[in-house]
């Protein structure tokens, strides 16, 4: 077949799909509308932004945070949610585990009156429910929390003690082999949070790992490790935790970098504290055994007191968070992009496309009919046949 020839049945077979799907099933890698630039949901910690290369966790894709008990895991997906709202997006929490605090989430900078919030009785319902919220197109980030929490409705119709091998791992296998291409479609990241397991019996290597099987780790663009690194105490008293965060998987930036920030006790990530390093880090802000100075001037003796000066003067805080954005080149703070998404009908099809003008019951009737017919057609079995058949 000449070239000629196979451009001219190439472009009847796209024609044919394009009819049947709709407009840019297929299209050419190089097309300027199948180039579509990552668009990125800050995490509310500059640090964190920077370790994940461009800026924020990326739209339309899974991310995971997993980690041990009270590591800060919850904290850091509020605080993406608090963003969002931040920029005028729609936010939702998928609480598996009960245990959401909706006072500490407004505390964080939650706008707990537009968060939508559900307290599933299983986890088919929960993965249910958070696939119905992205195919409405309208939700911009959607956080469950947690994976562990996601008990498959055979177990808990079950008994106590029963054996159930496999069959969280096999729900979450199924969910998100449907979730993965609508998520990408709605452009919505879906933030799920993870606790970790030990294997038993491992004798070398790192006998941790997380909850559900292997394919939340195939599916996620990004994954988390979220650890406590130490207790922050201020005149004795305990005031908050610092953490490290590990990007232990990117598929849009180079992976493995860390971030440290502190997580204050009752209040989240301490933003004057974050940008506070950063800035040390680059020298903005010279120390000097326990002083910090900027611009010449000392700011504070102690990281406490320096933290606390940045607090009482906003405008030296934005000042050093311009420097910081420009030296590292991560745009400020934007309203999140309108991508006028259609929501997206169960058979992956959208609101509007070539869809049936038939009612049910018509097209069942005439499935009956159409039925009944070749059942009157079909030759009637032979004596032979049903002497074969008797025996």
């Amino acid at each position: 077949m000449a070239n000629e020839d196979k451009k001219k049945a190439l472009d009847a077979a796209i024609a044919k799909l394009e009819k049947d799907f709709g407009k840019g099933t297929v299209m050419k890698l190089g097309d300027p509308k199948a180039q579509v630039a990552v668009e990125t949901i800050p995490t509310g910690s500059l640090s964190l932004d920077l370790a994940l290369g461009l800026g924020g966790v990326p739209r339309g894709r899974i991310v995971e945070v997993y980690g041990p008990e009270s590591s800060g895991k919850t904290t850091v997906a509020l605080h993406m949610i608090a963003e969002v709202q931040k920029r005028g997006g729609i936010a939702g929490f998928i609480d598996a585990e009960h245990a959401l605090d909706p006072v500490y989430a407004k505390n964080i900078g939650v706008d707990i009156d537009e968060l939508y919030i559900s307290q599933p009785d299983s986890g088919d319902q929960a993965l249910e429910i958070t696939e119905t919220m992205v195919r409405s197109g309208a939700m911009d980030i959607i956080v469950v929390d947690s994976v562990a929490a996601l008990v498959p409705k055979q177990e808990i119709e079950g008994d106590m003690g029963d054996s159930h091998v496999g069959l969280q791992a096999r729900l979450m296998s199924q969910a998100l082999r449907k979730l993965t291409p609508v998520i990408s479609k709605s452009n919505c990241v879906v933030i799920f949070i993870n606790q970790l397991r030990e294997k038993v019996g491992v004798m070398f290597g790192n006998p941790e790992t997380t909850t559900g099987g292997r394919a939340l780790k195939f599916y996620a663009s990004i994954r988390m490790d979220v650890r406590r690194v130490e207790t922050l105490k201020q005149s004795g008293d305990m005031v908050g935790n610092r953490t490290r965060v590990k990007i232990v998987k990117n598929k849009i930036a180079p992976p493995f970098k860390e971030a440290e920030f502190d997580i204050m006790f009752g209040k989240g990530i301490s933003r004057e504290g974050d940008i506070l390093d950063l800035a040390v880090d680059l020298k903005l802000v010279s120390k000097s055994g326990a002083w910090f100075a900027y611009n010449g001037d000392k700011i504070g003796q102690g990281r406490e007191n320096a933290k606390t000066y940045l607090k009482e003067h906003p405008e030296v805080m934005a000042e050093l968070e311009a420097k910081i954005r420009s030296h590292y080149d991560i745009t400020a703070d934007a309203p999140l992009e309108d991508k006028n998404v259609k929501p997206m009908l169960k058979d992956g099809g959208k609101k509007g496309g070539r869809k049936s003008t038939k009612p049910k019951e018509a097209e069942r009737t005439e499935d009956a009919s159409e039925a009944a017919a070749e059942v009157s057609e079909a030759p009637e079995a032979s004596e032979a046949d049903k002497g074969d058949s008797e025996e």
